[in-house]
This record gives structure tokens, sequence and C-alpha cells, in this order.
């Protein structure tokens, strides 16, 4: 009897297995396909930096957050692809194909983002960035002014004194040790992603489960497959790391000085705290505007007309 119980117990357990490496295999290689294609890379002075360029009209550097890549840009910029706009879509430092140098600062960013429009002879950009790629975006219009015709920051990861009404909610402790692994193990961080989606909107997401909960079906499946497009997770963990140890130590910037037409917004409910961020940039940066929503979280979940204003306001300058 117990060996035919333990013959059972080890079926099932080898059904399961065989299950979860078939559901692993399909999903890496269809990120890895996915990847395959529509960058490319281009020698500058800066070092070897991968872009992808879609569409034409007005050309915009469309920057990604954490976790992101030429293919994240691609995502942040879809709204402005087939509408006069060109995106020029950068994998940051240490995301992809793009290498990580000895000095990944915002300001070095900011000079590999000139020397990327340099190569492709591209005069003045207006900039699009996300999250953690807000830092490079706002030097770029800091120390090359005369780049940038407009600037647009969602959920930025910026500077904003200390405050006690505001604090960021970062991933759960217990998770901690478990997250710095799978920045080396596709397989481990794709198993992370299959947990609750509770847990998976406030570790990657920044986002309330309660506006998850009131999101239609579609705004769902498109939040959680922001966090399946990570995969493959080992070519962008040096990048990601390099967030992690900077996300919100961002030091203040000359805001005074970026004249550029701005436009930050953000969530009030953003678990990583980025309204703070996007309040105090819009307070002393000459020429800006904020646009607050109450709720959506880090991804603006249930906004789709963010994006739109993001459009138009590029249409406009």
């Amino acid at each position: 009897m117990l060996r035919t119980m333990l013959s059972i117990v080890a079926a099932l357990i080898a059904v399961l297995a065989v299950f979860i490496c078939s559901s692993y295999h399909r999903d890496i290689t269809a990120a890895q396909a996915r990847l395959s294609s529509g960058s490319h890379l281009i020698q500058t002075p800066c070092g070897t930096i991968e872009y992808a360029d879609v569409g034409t009209g007005t050309p915009v550097l469309s920057i990604h957050g954490a976790g992101g890549g030429f293919d994240a840009g691609l995502q942040l910029g879809r709204s402005l692809i087939g509408r006069g706009f060109r995106v020029i879509a950068v994998s940051r430092f240490g995301y992809l194909r793009t290498p990580m140098p000895a000095d990944a600062s915002p300001a070095a960013q900011a000079d590999a983002h000139a020397c990327l429009l340099d190569a492709l002879r591209i005069q003045r950009v207006a900039v699009i960035a996300a999250s953690a790629g807000s830092t490079s975006a706002m030097q770029l219009c800091i120390r090359h002014p005369e780049r940038c015709s407009a600037l647009v920051l969602i959920s930025p990861q910026a500077y904003a004194p200390q405050t006690s009404d505001g604090p960021k909610q970062g991933p759960p402790k217990f998770l901690m040790p478990l997250l710095k692994a799978s920045l080396h193990s596709d397989f481990l961080f794709w198993a992370i992603t299959k947990m609750p989606s509770a847990v998976v909107l406030k570790t990657f997401l920044g986002t309330p489960q309660q506006d998850f909960q009131k999101a239609s079906a579609r705004d769902k499946a498109e939040a959680l497959s922001l966090v399946e497009k990570i995969l493959p997770i080992t070519p962008r963990s040096a990048g990601m790391w390099n967030d992690s140890v900077t996300n919100g130590t961002a030091p203040r910037f000359d805001l005074e000085s970026m004249r550029v037409p701005t436009l930050l917004i953000a969530a009030q409910d953003d678990l990583y705290g980025t309204w703070l961020y996007a309040q105090y940039t819009a307070d002393h940066a000459p020429n800006a505007r904020y646009i607050s929503y109450p709720t959506g979280g880090h991804i603006l979940l249930g906004h789709p007309e963010a994006f739109e204003e993001s459009a138009k306001f590029l249409r406009q300058q």
C-alpha cells in the first residue's frame, strides 16, 4: 500500500515537473524570439549602444525604466508610433546588448544618449522617459539643452526632499534575497512572476491591488504582461542592479536650468512615491506642467489617456 502511494506521489511530481519545464520553455523561447529582431547596435564615442528605430516624422527618444530595454522603450512610445513620430528606443547601460561601463551615472548615460543622436545624425529630439529612465532624460536636457525640444516624464524617479507623508514602499522584505538571486536566473524570475497578482503588482509594478481589481480585463492582462516582458532577465541584470542601487537616491539636479517644455505624469497611489518627485520637479523647473491621477499606481493602470496627453503635448511643441 505504502509503495503504491509513493509511486503515485512520484508520478504526480514527475507530471508537475514536466508541466513546469514545458511552461518555462515555452515562455522563455517566446521572450528570446521577441528580442531576436527589431534592434540595432551602433558604435559611438560613448561605447556600443543598442536601439530600435520605428516610424517616421518628429524624432522622439524613448528611455525605458527598470527592467526594460529597447523593447520597453517601444512600449512606452507606442502611442506615438504611426502618428507622425519617429520613435528611437534605446537600451540603457547594462540592458540587453548595451554594455555596463565603469561610469553608469545619469550624467554619463545622458552623454551616451547624445552620442547616439550624433551617430544617427539627429540634431534635436523630443524625449519621453519612464521611472528610472527619467534621471538620464533630465540630465540630457540639462547637459545638452540644444538637443531637446520637449520632455515627458512618466512616474519619474527623481529627487524630492524626504517627507513623512509619502514613504516609498519597496518590495516585501522577505522577497529581497529571492529577487537578488532572480537577476541571475531566468527560471527563478519566471517562477516569481507566477506568484499571486498582489505580490507581483507590489513587487514589480508599484501598483496597489485595489487598482488592479477595479481595472478592465484588458488592462489587467496588459499590466501582468509588463512583468512577463522582463524575461529574459539575465541580459538585463546589470542594468537592473544599477537601478536598484540608485533607486530613490537621485541627487537634486539643477532643475532651474531645465528650461525645455516638460510634462510630468504620476499617480498619487504609486507605491514608489513618484508623485513626490513629479510634484517637486514641476515646482522647480521653469517650464513644467504636472498631471496627477489619484489612482493607477506606478504604471498608471486604467489611465490610457495619460499617453494620449503625452502625444498631444509633444505635438504642440
